[in-house]
């Protein structure tokens, strides 16, 4: 891994689209396939790319550890083609083990899960940004119990990756009612929606304190609208690892509609 001190990681959260409707051309998703193809040019390109997914959950910390991961299909009821796509990037085993060791001395439990493959919240918004698919991947789940302090803990946990040219994403969703979205892609005012985005902006981008930022996100049920726009928050909880990482205001790059509904995209760099 290169650690050239002036190679400092990135670190981005952003809302990942409905399954593969990205990569299967839905116009509802326009606004963010142009994002997502879009977002390399404001990056360095990494030496590795580590994925915190929404749609991976285990009682301890788990680290895919292939060296050739397999496509995961976690998602049903598409155009077969959705089952055909690739994304052939290889993993980095040593770097996994690199990474369960660096959590054992911050005392977080983890493992290494040898067999799974990348789930769509890695291969489909890489297949937009990286579709070369030359860059190693690895994806790092969430715990099971949803608990924001913990996930604000291993955030802080992988701090050490700063200092090397690695590009982390939180690959969730800033809204993630599923029976809300608009499946046809029609956009309708939702103020209770912007409540809530208009909450996580100034909690991620505002002047708190980094102390105060982790409040919000730990009390993050008390914000306007909260469990109407997560009624589970495995697609929120991203977001708390990269904020624990960062450990600093973020800059807002992304603030528009997919399926019907406003998402967000925050950067650290």
């Amino acid at each position: 891994m290169n650690m050239n001190p002036q190679n400092k990681a990135h670190i981005v959260y952003f809302s990942h689209g409905g399954g593969p409707l990205p990569i299967l051309g839905d116009a509802s998703h326009k606004a963010m396939i142009d994002f997502m193809t879009q977002l390399p040019s404001l990056l360095r390109k990494p030496d590795l790319i580590l994925v915190i997914s929404a749609h991976w959950e285990e009682n301890e910390v788990t680290v895919l550890g292939s060296g050739n991961p397999e496509m995961f299909y976690d998602y049903y009821g598409f155009p077969k083609e959705a089952y055909t796509i690739t994304y052939p990037a290889l993993g980095s085993p040593s770097f996994a083990e690199r990474i369960v060791e660096s959590l054992g001395k911050k005392n977080i439990p983890s493992r290494i899960d040898p067999k799974r493959g990348f789930d769509h919240g890695l291969f489909i918004p890489l297949k937009l940004m990286y579709p070369e698919a030359d860059i190693p991947c690895l994806q790092i789940s969430l715990l099971n119990n949803l608990n924001p302090e913990e996930h604000i803990a291993l955030g802080k946990a992988l701090s050490e990756l700063l200092n090397e040219n690695v590009l982390v994403i939180g690959s969730g969703f800033s809204f993630h009612n599923m029976r809300a979205f608009s499946w046809q892609g029609r956009v309708i005012p939702d103020s209770a929606n912007d409540a809530f985005q208009n909450w996580l902006v100034e909690t991620c981008t505002g002047t708190n304190s980094d102390q105060e930022r982790e409040k919000r996100l730990i009390d993050w049920e008390n914000a306007p609208f909260a469990r109407y726009c997560h009624p589970r928050e495995e697609h929120l909880l991203p977001l708390h690892v990269c904020v624990g990482m960062a450990d600093k205001p973020a800059k807002l790059i992304f603030d528009d509609h997919i399926l019907g509904k406003r998402g967000l995209a925050f950067l650290w760099e």
